[in-house]
């Protein structure tokens, strides 16, 4: 399964339901669903949460558009897609986008056949992307062709004529092989009932019952083929268990038979997929995985479109805003060393500037917080007040950034003290207090109240 795509330069998001991390994306669409119908989701603005990982009841049907295969549809005005059958499960797709980004072949889970050649959409198309179905995408990966492995499962039923056979597969997915298997050996294929509501629903053959007994081959999921199950099947009856999978399993039971049954590209096709269609670019899907290497010498050489869509008024606006605070974040940072050393909330400036002032030449330096009140404080040439005026401008306007907010250096005098003298005593650094001797501070204290007092 693919981890999905965001597609950069155009509102696409392609198996990808993170509404936070698919920023721009407004069109969501997903490669393959039960029943085999591919879909659309429209994104509103602004977006609502409810978009999952996987489609399911949670996404309201008035946000499901179901797209026709073979057909192009217009989106608006920025996108045209067509839809193209990936050969992959019942109702996978690849899309084709189109759009002032280019042209873009988005491929999901894939299986190439040389009959893709034929697509009259792809014919002679000039591709500048291609989003790559990179799964096996490694040259000592090998993988036989579907039909050549349902072979090989064939041979190994034959080999145990006696024995009742379990098949694992996924939710999706292997549906062909069952049906060749039943077709092969005349017999049903014993499903669960969920499963058998699904195979009808994809219109498969006939060929699947959930009545016990009533075939020797039974489909079960991947996770029910392990020792203790087989351990507990043959106390039963002879079983043997076939595990299709491109995949790399441990065979924990000598009755456990891997098949090298893929619904992904091997290798080898992968190549000649990318030679004929011969796209500008090749994105890998599947992440952690370098694969463009293989295709270079396939590449075109025909200049590659940029992309060139306009970003949608609410989305250029939230990155603006983002970006504007990418801006300011040095000047916080600046601002934060500034006050590394210092109680938090509180800015002053370093003491150690003016240890060579003598004790009657450093009055208690506080910071002046716009704290005068204009009974006490109403003359112009007030330094607190008009200081503390201009500093609040400059620290709202951010015109000094990085700059610890100024403190005044001249000696405060004792007509100036405010109100609050006690509380910004309290607020006052110990360093800063040890260089006033506790008479001088006895003295400034009492002068404070007597000054209340005769008011």
């Amino acid at each position: 399964a693919m981890s999905g795509t965001v597609i950069s330069g155009t509102p696409i998001a392609v198996d990808f339901w993170s509404v936070r991390r698919a920023a721009g994306a407004r069109l969501f669409f997903l490669c393959a669903r039960p029943p085999p119908r591919p879909v659309l989701a429209a994104r509103s603005s602004p977006p609502r949460p409810v978009l999952t990982a996987r489609l399911s009841p949670q996404v309201p049907t008035c946000w499901i558009r179901p797209l026709e295969v073979g057909q192009s549809h217009v989106l608006g005005r920025e996108v045209t897609v067509t839809l193209l059958d990936s050969n992959h499960c019942p109702g996978s797709v690849m899309f084709l986008f189109e759009g002032a980004f280019g042209t873009i072949l988005y491929t999901g889970d894939f299986r190439y056949t040389s009959t893709m050649q034929g697509e009259p959409a792809l014919r002679g198309r000039h591709i500048d992307r291609l989003y790559l179905d990179n799964t096996y995408c490694h040259p000592h990966r090998p993988l036989p062709s579907r039909q050549h492995a349902t072979r090989q499962a064939a041979h190994v039923i034959r080999m145990h004529p006696r024995h009742q056979v379990v098949i694992g597969v996924y939710s999706l997915g292997k549906e062909a092989l069952l049906v060749d298997l039943a077709m092969e050996f005349s017999t049903w294929v014993v499903v669960s009932p969920w499963r058998l509501e699904q195979m009808r629903l994809l219109e498969l053959p006939d060929v699947f019952t959930t009545e016990e007994g009533a075939g020797w081959i039974r489909a079960v999921d991947i996770t029910e083929i392990r020792w203790d199950t087989l351990v507990s099947w043959n106390t039963l009856h002879p079983t043997i268990a076939i595990l299709p999978t491109g995949r790399p399993v441990k065979v924990t039971h000598p009755n456990i038979y891997p098949i090298l049954y893929s619904d992904h590209s091997s290798f080898s096709e992968l190549c000649e997929f990318v030679k004929w269609l011969k796209p500008c670019s090749v994105i890998p899907i599947v992440r952690g995985s370098i694969c463009q290497a293989y295709f270079q010498e396939y590449l075109s050489s025909a200049p590659q479109a940029l992309p060139d869509l306009k970003i949608p008024k609410p989305v250029q606006e939230s990155a603006q805003q983002r970006s504007k605070r990418k801006a300011q974040e040095p000047r916080r940072l600046l601002k934060r060393a500034a006050r590394h050393s210092v109680p938090r909330g509180v800015v002053y400036e370093s003491p150690e500037k003016h240890t060579e002032k003598s004790e009657e030449s450093m009055g208690v330096k506080v910071l002046q917080q716009n704290c005068c009140e204009s009974a006490f404080c109403s003359e112009e040439g007030c330094t607190c007040c008009h200081t503390g005026k201009e500093e609040g401008k400059e620290e709202l306007s951010g015109e000094q950034p990085g700059a610890a907010s100024a403190v005044s250096q001249a000696p405060v005098s004792d007509e100036h003290f405010p109100t609050g003298f006690a509380g910004q005593y309290l607020l006052t650094p110990l360093n800063v207090l040890k260089q006033n001797s506790s008479q001088k501070f006895d003295k400034l204290v009492e002068d404070f109240f007597r000054r209340g007092e005769a008011s």
